[in-house]
């Protein structure tokens, strides 16, 4: 089974091609770029350079799985579209994962639980809390880091670096979701249908519909 993953909920800009046998998972071929502002502009050429680099072509892949957040609005915007586009194009499934989900997925495994936070901007992480085998226990959420309370002293995701000394916690790897991560998190899901690719936006958006014009009269 070839997986192509995507995506852009974070200022990683990534694309990945992951072959699954049986429970054996492969990566044949990753495109990343740490960019905020590029999502649009790279997530497809990521995408189609990330196939031609397995030496397969899109008509050979069996699914898509895409990051739906939490993240910003144009970021998921952009990797979302990619992937519905090109799952109808190709009459292949689109599988929606938790980005925390897919960095979770890809934390060495320990003995203890651990936290995954992604930089919300406006001086806020998207987070959630793990178990030691990587199942999710709470979140995700959206919270100042000064308001986070917990016990847990780990954490995975580019918010942890950001905010540690707020937080109290140590970083670890990763920073940002992998193909390989979001096949891992996703591939539960795989022997039914799947659900909607519905963002995890967790907060308003900062846009707001302009107020009524203000009536001018003459004199």
């Amino acid at each position: 089974m070839l997986v192509l993953a995507i995506d852009t909920s974070t200022p990683a800009v990534t694309a990945g091609l992951v072959a699954l046998d049986g429970d054996a998972l492969e990566s044949r071929g990753d495109r990343v770029t740490v960019d905020p502002r590029a999502h649009g502009e790279l997530i497809t050429p990521h995408a189609l350079e990330a196939v031609k680099a397995a030496g397969v072509t899109l008509r050979d892949l069996d699914a898509i799985v895409c990051g739906v957040g939490p993240g910003p609005f144009t970021g998921l915007r952009a990797g979302m579209a990619t992937a519905a586009s090109l799952a109808h194009a190709l009459g292949i499934p689109a599988y929606p994962v938790c980005s925390l989900d897919a960095i979770a997925a890809d934390v060495a495994p320990g003995e203890a639980p651990f936290l995954v936070l992604t930089d919300a901007r406006r001086r806020e992480v998207y987070w959630a809390a793990y178990a030691a085998d990587g199942s999710r226990t709470d979140g995700p959420h959206v919270e100042r880091p000064g308001d986070l309370q917990t016990t847990i002293k780990v954490a995975a995701g580019d918010g942890a670096l950001l905010y540690a000394d707020a937080l109290g916690v140590q970083p670890i790897e990763p920073r940002f979701p992998s193909p390989l991560g979001l096949v891992k998190a996703a591939r539960k899901d795989f022997d039914q249908e799947p659900a909607p690719l519905t963002p995890l936006y967790l907060r308003r958006p900062d846009a707001v519909e302009p107020a009524a014009r203000k009536k001018v009269t003459t004199p």
